[in-house]
């Protein structure tokens, strides 16, 4: 139920700021400025003699528990507005088809409307037997959301995992932002304690550190997306979003932040290196060799938000296209390091070179 606080206002605000969260990231170039996800540091083996067939490589993965045709998750992304029913159903019915998992994005819109709930649960409708992971953020753990709201997230989409997204950077810049993170983590526990599904933590777009991937396989969460920096930069969202209100502090903040994170290659070597349960890599991935550079590098799985969300933009039929060439891409780079199925991918050699070799003596 919403909180009394909410009202038809609210509503609208965070209907807008859902509706930008999509035209901003398509039609403005909101990418990392400076900073990389330095997997362009990661150099794979080629293997003159693979010994295998390219119709023979496998990219099937098992992930909690859940069969997948390939190691892919389409990022959290939209719900919430109208806009984003159309993008959902296209991404959903791509899921479905090509056997991906798909996340929601935050769906705290859809417990204050039974309209807004239909921009997400639309994803259900398309795709039964797909992977999907329903989404809170982490800050409205810290205002109190309570367990019942959160299996209401859960049942609006059927979802076979629940992602918490941890964004402290977007909300101290958004400008209707609410940076407020005091006890997440013993919320974090209480939801891992207290739901039958996999809870799955997130960052979105600046990576988690060693540190925080530790205290969360503490708290029992079950998977950790590590959504490094070098992708699409939230603080530049929300800082062209601040110039809007002319909000001169939130927008000198954006432009301060704009690549601040942790590198995707680096956060998930770093995470890997701390941490038992399954990695989900993402965070500025492009295509299927940087996805399986990801795997090389120890991920389980490998999310991606923004290609998906420009092919949803301009129809299913791209979506398709691009799905099938970057699924190419990782078979085709599969073959050239000799490994037919993913588990052998996991296992390859690989050279850390340039920046990251630098970095590398402090997190192994």
């Amino acid at each position: 139920m919403p909180d009394e606080s909410d009202s038809p206002s609210d509503i609208e605000v965070i209907k807008q700021r859902k509706k930008e969260g999509i035209f901003i990231p398509l039609t403005r170039n909101v990418q990392a400025k400076e900073s990389s996800t330095y997997l362009e540091y990661i150099k794979l083996i080629h293997n003159a003699l693979p010994e295998i067939d390219y119709d023979g490589v496998e990219t099937t993965q098992n992930f909690l528990d859940h069969n997948f045709k390939a190691p892919i998750i389409i990022d959290s992304m939209t719900g919430g507005t109208p806009e984003a029913t159309k993008i959902n159903s296209r991404l959903s019915l791509l899921a479905e088809k090509f056997g991906l998992g798909m996340g929601l994005g935050s769906q705290r819109a859809g417990l204050l409307s039974s309209e807004l709930s239909e921009t997400y649960s639309i994803a259900r409708s398309n795709a039964p037997s797909a992977f999907l992971v329903a989404n809170i953020g982490g800050a409205q753990l810290s205002k109190g959301l309570k367990i019942e709201d959160i299996k209401n997230m859960i049942d609006m989409i059927e979802a076979n995992a629940l992602v918490v997204h941890l964004n402290p950077l977007q909300e101290l810049i958004q400008p209707e932002g609410e940076p407020k993170y005091k006890g997440v983590l013993a919320k974090i526990k209480d939801i891992c304690a207290n739901v039958d599904i996999p809870i799955i933590v997130k960052e979105v777009g600046a990576g988690i550190s060693m540190e925080v991937a530790t205290r969360l396989e503490s708290a029992g969460v079950s998977a950790i997306n590590i959504a490094g920096s070098g992708g699409t930069s939230w603080a530049g969202v929300e800082k062209l979003r601040a110039e809007t209100s002319h909000d001169i502090n939130k927008i000198n903040l954006g432009e301060l932040f704009w690549d601040w994170g942790i590198p995707t290659a680096l956060s998930l070597m770093e995470v890997r290196n701390s941490v038992k349960i399954p990695v989900i890599a993402s965070g500025g991935i492009r295509n299927g060799l940087e996805i399986a550079k990801c795997i090389v590098l120890g991920a389980n799985m490998c999310g991606m938000a923004f290609p998906f969300l420009k092919q949803a933009s301009k129809s299913y039929e791209s979506l398709c296209e691009f799905t099938n060439k970057t699924l190419s891409e990782l078979k085709g780079t599969m073959f050239l390091v000799g490994c037919k199925n993913i588990n052998e991918l996991g296992k390859s050699r690989f050279i850390i070179t340039g920046e990251l070799a630098k970095v590398k003596k402090w997190i192994i």
